[in-house]
């Protein structure tokens, strides 16, 4: 029976998950099939269409998978104590490259945005005039920097991005 939560299931949305991922380090999404991704596997077909509607169901599945998996890592997170809410981001980042660049790969509309931002944190800065343009500002300059380190190969360390950070933020 192929429930929801079955372990084939889940190991073989895994499979997929995984071939789909190895591809887009070499592929645009345009460019991958279903055809692809089974010859990966080694699953049928069948199994693909089972969990998945087409190769852009299997991407935003992947990308909400990935979104909650960051949230889920700033869960318990302080935001009024940002170097080391940054330090942890920037860590975490530089130890799972891969996944965050298939995560900004598979944004392909930019409208999906991995980082954060807590009204709290404006208030604390006085910010209350234009809060969305700032808010939307800080998100898109986060994501930014995040693009550069990685396509660098996050040659600096955690600590020197988590300062970059801390003074972009603060040289307002």
């Amino acid at each position: 029976m192929n429930v929801k939560n079955n372990k084939r299931r889940r190991e073989s949305q895994e499979k997929i998950e995984r071939a789909f991922v190895e591809l887009l380090q070499t592929r645009d999404i345009n460019n991958i099939t279903v055809s692809d991704i089974i010859k990966l596997t080694e699953l049928n077909r069948s199994t693909f269409y089972a969990n998945y509607v087409d190769i852009f169901d299997l991407a935003d599945k992947t990308r909400e998978k990935l979104e909650n998996d960051f949230s889920n890592l700033f869960a318990e997170y302080d935001y009024f104590h940002e170097r080391s809410g940054a330090l942890t981001m920037f860590r975490h980042i530089k130890e799972n490259q891969l996944f965050y660049k298939t995560y900004f790969k598979l944004c392909y509309d930019d409208k999906h945005l991995i980082s954060t931002y807590d009204e709290r944190r404006a208030e604390q800065e006085h910010i209350n005039t234009n809060l969305k343009y700032h808010i939307e500002f800080f998100r898109n300059g986060l994501n930014a920097i995040i693009k550069l380190w990685l396509a660098n190969g996050c040659k600096e360390s955690p600590e020197e991005m988590a300062d970059v950070l801390k003074q972009e933020y603060r040289g307002r």
